[in-house]
């Protein structure tokens, strides 16, 4: 990390867990393990039910709250969906957007990740938009240009302001939820590969600008590796992020990175 220039954000991605209930229960434990930390942004994405209760823990702590998805539309005939709109009249700050499983499950594209962006910034809302590849690309060494093509359809129309306005994820799909992690060393070279794409589209100025994540399984033993390369910003944590001690452990990983 180059914290001169840039923060660190450990975000954890809830996924499809948690009542509100076992929701209050765990902030309330996270709460006072992260009150002290400094320099590191702390955000819990949460699922949609869990979103109001959330806020309501959180509310005067350093902890921020985030949803896992939002629609491209304002309004409509879109059942089950949630707007950009409805989660900042909420008080959420952060969306996650264009995760794997996503992509995998309910048929997202890059151009809808590309359209929810571009709501999500018109609605005052930081997004994290994730991208990587398939175990079957990395194994064709087409890495690169996958993410290339992410990077470029992902964030296509969005001007400079509004990208330093984002945080872009490196989640390598084959080390989602798999127990595979890439190496620290991996993580780096895809991490600045990124930024050297956006300094292409953007400027290197407004690349060095850029938190970029790692989220394939970042966890308490691995995350201070991760966290100690130039170009590894933080992390998007996942079964991690539903243990208090655990997701502290990678939070204050970051302090130190």
């Amino acid at each position: 990390m180059k914290k001169t220039v840039r923060k660190a954000v450990i975000a954890g991605n809830w996924k499809m867990n948690k009542t509100r209930p076992e929701a209050k229960a765990l902030l309330e434990e996270l709460k006072p393990m992260v009150a002290d930390v400094k320099d590191v942004e702390v955000v819990a994405c949460v699922p949609f039910t869990n979103l109001e209760t959330a806020l309501a823990v959180t509310a005067g702590t350093n902890i921020k709250i985030g949803a896992e998805n939002c629609h491209f539309e304002k309004s409509g005939a879109f059942t089950g969906e949630i707007s950009a709109d409805m989660l900042a009249e909420m008080g959420v700050e952060y969306v996650v957007l264009g995760h794997s499983e996503r992509r995998q499950y309910f048929a997202e594209t890059d151009e809808t990740v590309n359209k929810r962006t571009k709501a999500a910034l018109e609605a005052g809302l930081k997004p994290i938009v994730c991208v990587g590849e398939l175990l079957w690309e990395r194994e064709c060494n087409i890495t690169e240009e996958v993410i290339a093509r992410q990077i470029k359809l992902d964030f296509f129309g969005i001007s400079a302001d509004d990208l330093k306005k984002c945080i872009i994820a490196y989640e390598p799909v084959w080390a989602i939820g798999t127990g595979k992690t890439a190496t620290a060393d991996q993580a780096e070279e895809v991490c600045a590969f990124i930024r050297a794409t956006l300094a292409k589209l953007y400027g290197a100025d407004v690349a060095e600008t850029i938190t970029i994540q790692y989220g394939g399984s970042m966890n308490a033993k691995n995350a201070e590796e991760l966290l100690s390369k130039t170009n590894v910003d933080g992390g998007l944590i996942g079964g991690a992020s539903l243990k208090a001690a655990d997701f502290t452990t990678i939070i204050k990983a970051a302090v130190s990175g």
